[in-house]
């Protein structure tokens, strides 16, 4: 009985002859094959809606920042490569609606797996995922954006922050949707905990003026 099965493993596992053709089979119906080159960087292909690209962090309508500074992105990121240090908002020196903000927001990109954990985590949708996906670089210190780069640009109705709230609203009033632009008048105000000084403020609203 032991004879007849290794006798029959023997065969089993006997490479036929069919093995090899079969394998340079393969070999040649690729060979035959149309070969597909992508003409990259001068011809880019267009990504999907909902890439998973570099991220921004966004603003309310009226400019102010949606980040809370609340670090569960951080958390929830498989990678470590998101670093947030929150702050006290003040009436003075307003960043968001809510009480605190992101002061320093940095993401990590030569470690960042652009998996989306993060923006799931986020309870504001302040972080969002653009289709912005050309992030190499020569230089590792290069690869670590700051908030200033993450940072959505100003749109029309919006300015810089920090600034007051939208006069008669509230925090939970932003996330309604009842925010659309900054109230008439509203003017940026000193950002002191970034070293600025009154001078530089007026300076910088002056100059956000020209620019619109």
């Amino acid at each position: 009985m032991a004879d007849e099965k290794h006798e029959k493993h023997e065969k089993d596992t006997k490479p036929g002859f069919q093995n090899p053709v079969a394998g340079f089979g393969v070999t040649f119906k690729a060979m035959f094959k149309k070969r597909l080159t992508e003409q990259y960087p001068e011809q880019q292909k267009t990504t999907a809606p909902r890439f998973h690209g570099r991220h921004q962090l966004n603003r309310h309508p009226d400019g102010l920042e949606k980040c809370v500074g609340c670090e569960l992105c951080a958390w929830a990121c498989p990678a470590d490569a998101i670093y947030v240090e929150g702050a006290d908002n003040t009436e003075e020196e307003r960043y968001s609606p809510g009480e605190r903000y992101g002061r320093v927001y940095q993401i990590n990109y030569a470690r960042c797996i652009l998996c989306g954990l993060c923006i799931e985590a986020c309870p504001t949708r302040a972080l969002t995922m653009t289709n912005e996906f050309e992030l190499a670089d020569s230089s590792r210190a290069n690869l670590i954006y700051t908030k200033e780069q993450l940072l959505a640009g100003l749109e029309e109705g919006m300015v810089e922050s920090p600034h007051s709230i939208f006069p008669g609203m509230d925090e939970q009033d932003y996330y309604r949707g009842l925010v659309t632009e900054a109230a008439p008048g509203t003017e940026r105000q000193v950002a002191v905990s970034k070293g600025e000084k009154p001078s530089e403020a007026a300076e910088a609203t002056e100059a956000e003026g020209v620019e619109a």
